[in-house]
């Protein structure tokens, strides 16, 4: 297991025509797990069936959905921690700001926990040409 990267190129940014151009590292995904091959592989490390394994995380998600649209952070012990952020633009007095106007994006915040991160760090990496 590798976590595998190429090199691209890429100009200074706010630059006009780029500026110095330097080389960066840019991970490279190598395929993708479903919820079926989650199931699967969960399967390996518990005695609950695919059926049981499959409500879990379709509960899972429904229950996850309802607490950051409720403003909640849900942290998942050593999975990590989901919240929500939001990007806006800026009003000069606070009775300008419209939600709906100046709101750009409502998204989800992801921050690994300890295992998860510890793991990213002691990876090997491994360069795709």
């Amino acid at each position: 297991m590798a976590i595998k990267y190429k090199l691209i190129e890429k100009g200074q940014p706010g630059v006009v025509g780029g500026g110095i151009k330097k080389w960066y590292a840019n991970v490279v995904n190598d395929g993708e797990m479903s919820i079926d091959d989650l199931v699967k592989s969960i399967e390996k490390f518990s005695a609950l069936s695919e059926a049981d394994i499959r409500g879990v995380i379709i509960a899972l998600e429904n229950v996850i959905q309802e607490a950051l649209a409720d403003s909640k952070i849900v942290r998942l012990d050593k999975l990590g921690t989901l919240y929500t952020g939001i990007s806006s633009e800026g009003t000069a007095t606070p009775e300008e700001f419209n939600a709906q106007t100046h709101i750009k994006n409502v998204r989800v915040n992801y921050r690994p926990g300890k295992r998860i991160s510890d793991t990213l760090k002691t990876a090997s990496l491994q360069r795709k040409k």
